[in-house]
């Protein structure tokens, strides 16, 4: 999977913006990408500050552009595109102290221009990520709102991965169905990027109407408004997951559907069934999990876990990069 995403960089290279310029993590694989040649790191903080830290540490990070808001030569420039963009939600003292901030000088970065996408969160919240980022960067036209997907991934005996998609696992805690119909196509969006033929498949306690309940009504409406739009995938649901998974209960359970027993993209009712999800077929199941990928907004943004290593921040990178 990660060879194919380099090889797309490598045919057209990207400039990723770093908010934590300093952190150890950031610099082992702002390294790492550097000598790759197909993503180019741009660091936040202070010049003399992240090279004595890359120094210290032994990362030769020649090569990355380093820009501190402290000095930055277009600082007034970006004052005033983010009192437009804020419009006079915040004076243009405020934007100016914002902007002194990792996360936002950052964002704004991407805003404007400078770089193509952002990785954050090694030391930052998700908020203080996603924030700036609905704020700034905004959603993408016709979207209501930003979610997440992770991509599961697991080697086969055959050589190759097992790749899946579920969402959403991170951002919002109890969408309605309208906004599960937002996340599902922004889901099935992102998983082709990794190689995924997506077939979906609206998850519940209950399949084709064999239980009751307020979320099992949520689900199978969020499903026939997406098929309504006439999606350019296969999605069906309500659907237990055994029925979404195995071909001989989704035969027994639903017959003659297009999804059950074969899908490769789930979608959640709420966060807390998401969350529990992808960690059971992350600790148990054997899949890697890449994520949270953030969906929806204008210019990709993602969001790193503060316990993350150097390992998990190169592939959330190029995974980034590959969405721009």
């Amino acid at each position: 999977m990660f060879r194919k995403l380099i090889d797309k960089l490598k045919a057209d290279p990207k400039r990723i913006v770093f908010t934590e310029g300093t952190d150890p993590r950031i610099l082992e694989a702002s390294a790492r990408l550097l000598s790759g040649t197909f993503l180019t790191p741009v660091l936040v903080g202070n010049p003399k500050e992240v090279k004595a830290t890359a120094e210290d540490i032994g990362f030769n990070i020649r090569g990355a552009e380093i820009l501190d808001p402290a000095t930055y030569d277009k600082m007034d420039e970006m004052v005033d595109a983010m009192v437009e963009l804020r419009k006079g939600k915040m004076t243009a003292d405020e934007c100016r102290a914002a902007l002194k901030k990792g996360n936002y000088f950052g964002t704004m970065l991407v805003k404007m221009g400078v770089a193509d996408c952002l990785l954050g969160g090694a030391t930052y919240s998700t908020a203080d990520t996603v924030r700036p980022a609905l704020q700034l960067v905004k959603t993408k036209p016709g979207n209501k709102i930003v979610s997440s997907c992770f991509i599961m991934v697991r080697p086969r005996g055959t050589g190759d991965n097992e790749v899946l998609a579920m969402g959403d696992c991170a951002i919002n805690i109890k969408p309605t169905d309208d906004e599960l119909v937002e996340i599902a196509q922004e889901t099935a969006q992102c998983a082709r990027i990794f190689g995924v033929d997506p077939k979906l498949a609206f998850l519940s306690y209950s399949t084709m109407g064999s239980g009751k309940g307020e979320d099992v009504d949520k689900m199978r409406s969020a499903c026939a408004k997406l098929k309504a739009m006439n999606p350019d995938f296969p999605v069906d649901g309500e659907l237990q997951f055994d029925a979404a998974v195995s071909p001989t209960v989704g035969k027994l359970k639903c017959p003659g559907s297009p999804v059950a027993g074969y899908a490769n993209t789930f979608i959640f009712p709420d966060i807390n069934a998401g969350n529990i999800g992808y960690k059971i077929a992350q600790r148990l199941g054997g899949f890697d999990a890449y994520g949270p990928i953030l969906l929806g907004l204008n210019a990709p943004i993602n969001d790193l876990s503060r316990g993350c290593n150097a390992m998990e921040v190169y592939s959330m990178a190029i995974i980034t990069a590959a969405l721009a």
